[in-house]
């Protein structure tokens, strides 16, 4: 596996998985970890739109690189307006407050029916955000059918 030489590659990345408790307001506390590489390598604010299974949360900075490689590319590929109006419609601004936390807004709750226990995944240049018990399911499915990956991990020289 590549190694880079700048010790700071490695803290410009989400990685890893927590459980938190949303509030009664549906604020969620933010992880350190995810602290730190949004006020290293971006700002502090998060973009948080609805996707397929779950809440994704992307950086200002890569959620506008997603919007515009869209906005040029994405007309060009058949049916890509109702996902883009899906994602789209869903997309909220969502700045950290002064204890480190976001608001999620209660119609993205719903649609993801995130009450109180969810989970956050790191996936390297945003994050995931589950409800608990959708995200064990996800999980075991995943590991169920791990040796389907086996021959693009090869590819990639993983394995």
């Amino acid at each position: 596996m590549p190694k880079s030489s700048n010790s700071k590659a490695s803290t410009n990345r989400f990685r890893s998985r927590s459980e938190h408790t949303l509030d009664s307001k549906g604020r969620l506390n933010i992880p350190s970890r995810f602290r730190d590489v949004l006020q290293d390598h971006y700002q502090e604010n998060l973009m948080v739109t609805n996707w397929h299974k779950c809440l994704k949360a992307f950086p200002a900075k890569i959620w506008e690189q997603i919007e515009t490689t869209l906005l040029v590319q994405g007309k060009k590929q058949p049916g890509m307006d109702s996902f883009m109006r899906y994602v789209i419609s869903g997309v909220t601004d969502c700045s950290l407050d002064k204890q480190s936390r976001i608001l999620l807004p209660p119609t993205l709750r719903t649609d993801f029916d995130l009450k109180k226990d969810v989970v956050l995944n790191g996936m390297l240049d945003h994050f995931e955000i589950w409800d608990k018990a959708a995200w064990e399911k996800e999980r075991k499915l995943t590991r169920d059918k791990f040796s389907d990956f086996e021959q693009s991990l090869s590819a990639l020289g993983i394995l």
